[in-house]
């Protein structure tokens, strides 16, 4: 289920918002000006983030601006939603690294299109989106994995792990966040859960030949890392 923050001052679309996105089986974090917008983001990584411009005290343009300097965030895709529909300040958003821009008023369908249409980008999805990586490939509206041709059966935990891997290839993350972004909220698992499920996941694709894909970077994490697939063997 993907993650939507939505940082907007106006309970109105905050409330219009929350029922679009429930019914397109998207979850919903919410603040109501940037500072709230810091504090949420202390403590969740949402999948993407719709952005009001004009809020209190602090302008969306700065929350953005920070974001993109943000090595641990930097990723985020960002929706831009503002009332000024100049092609100037479209411009500027689009140049401090908005990945799209929606102007109010919009229509709830339209805007879950932009955002299932960034979420594909942002992925690494091709236009069916598919998750590829070489050989690799997995169909998340499916659940389903294949590799070199071959459907690879996964159990629940090791394909949410190789589909957020697969979907952020390249990117190093440690346990405790790999707990965090593919372990229900509701269970307290141990950092040592992570290295049984990975262990699991390489079994499942090693009689494909894509078990190496997934490496242990020593002292760090994990990467989904489609170098090993062209001759690096894994840590």
């Amino acid at each position: 289920m993907p993650v939507i923050l939505l940082v907007e001052d106006e309970a109105p679309i905050r409330d219009m918002l929350r029922f679009a996105l429930s019914r397109a089986s998207m979850e919903m974090l919410e603040a109501a000006d940037v500072p709230a917008a810091r504090r949420v983001l202390e403590q969740r990584r949402p999948d993407l983030i719709l952005l009001d411009w004009m809020l209190p005290e602090e302008s969306g343009l700065i929350l953005l601006q920070e974001l993109r300097k943000d090595p641990q965030r930097r990723d985020i895709p960002v929706i831009m939603l503002t009332a000024v529909a100049g092609e100037e300040q479209k411009i500027t958003g689009l140049e401090h690294g908005a990945d799209d821009y929606v102007t109010k008023p919009f229509s709830p369908p339209e805007l879950m299109a932009r955002i299932k249409a960034v979420l594909r980008r942002a992925r690494g999805a091709d236009t069916t989106g598919q998750l590829r990586a070489d050989s690799l490939v997995v169909d998340p509206a499916r659940r389903a994995v294949q590799c070199n041709g071959q459907d690879i059966d996964l159990g629940p935990t090791e394909y949410r792990l190789l589909e957020f891997l697969l979907a952020h290839a390249g990117r190093v993350y440690t346990r405790g966040q790999l707990l965090d972004y593919v372990w229900p909220s509701s269970q307290e698992p141990e950092e040592r859960t992570v290295d049984v499920s990975i262990r699991r996941l390489r079994k499942a694709l090693q009689p494909q030949g894509c078990e190496q894909m997934i490496r242990t970077v020593r002292g760090a994490g994990y990467i989904l890392d489609t170098l090993t697939s062209k001759g690096r063997g894994r840590a």
